[in-house]
């Protein structure tokens, strides 16, 4: 299975982080998630963004997120694939340089990236989006334009990218990164457990 590396930060977005770790993790992938100036052990405060009908999303205090590696110690080229979370960390993850290098290794390597939310505010920081097919947050559509991307309505792949527009989009969005992953997942009949 593929060695996936994780951009987290304080105040991810609790979904967009929890949900795509665990099931990458149930499916058989290895996952490191980091984030600059933090530690493996150390955590990470998330928010959740609601949807509740108002102009836009409606923020309260998340989880803490253990992470399990130290960014100073990843090396970008063992790994397989990249996923960036959104929620309010990718506005200032995009003033790390070595966030931003790491984005472009991924996109120069060719390596499948997911990219949920905000975490588009990266891409466009790493000008990687110039060309590419992709989506994010409906408010940052003027930002994926300015940087020369083409933008879409729902879940986009353009090749190894695979781009969401919030966490409802998690069935489509991880289906599709599984698919770029090669990730084969089999559905079987449910075995019933011995009396």
């Amino acid at each position: 299975m593929s060695e996936i590396l994780l951009l987290a930060g304080d105040f991810v977005e609790d979904y967009e982080i929890m949900v795509p770790f665990q099931t990458l993790q149930t499916v058989g992938h290895d996952v490191d998630a980091v984030s600059p100036e933090k530690e493996a052990g150390e955590t990470v405060k998330t928010a959740v963004h609601d949807f509740r009908g108002d102009q836009t999303y409606m923020e309260t205090r998340g989880h803490d997120f253990e992470l399990n590696a130290t960014l100073s110690e990843v090396d970008p080229e063992s790994y397989d694939a990249l996923v960036i979370p959104g929620g309010r960390a990718p506005e200032y993850l995009r003033t790390y340089d070595e966030i931003l290098e790491i984005t472009r290794h991924f996109f120069e390597a060719d390596k499948p990236v997911a990219a949920l939310c905000h975490a588009t505010q990266i891409l466009v920081a790493a000008d990687v989006v110039e060309g590419r097919a992709c989506t994010a947050y409906p408010a940052l559509q003027a930002d994926v334009e300015t940087a020369g991307g083409d933008w879409r309505d729902g879940v986009t792949r353009d090749g190894n990218l695979v781009t969401g527009q919030a966490w409802p989009d998690h069935p489509e969005w991880l289906a599709e990164f599984l698919d770029v992953l090669g990730t084969e997942v089999s559905h079987g009949d449910p075995v019933a457990a011995d009396d």
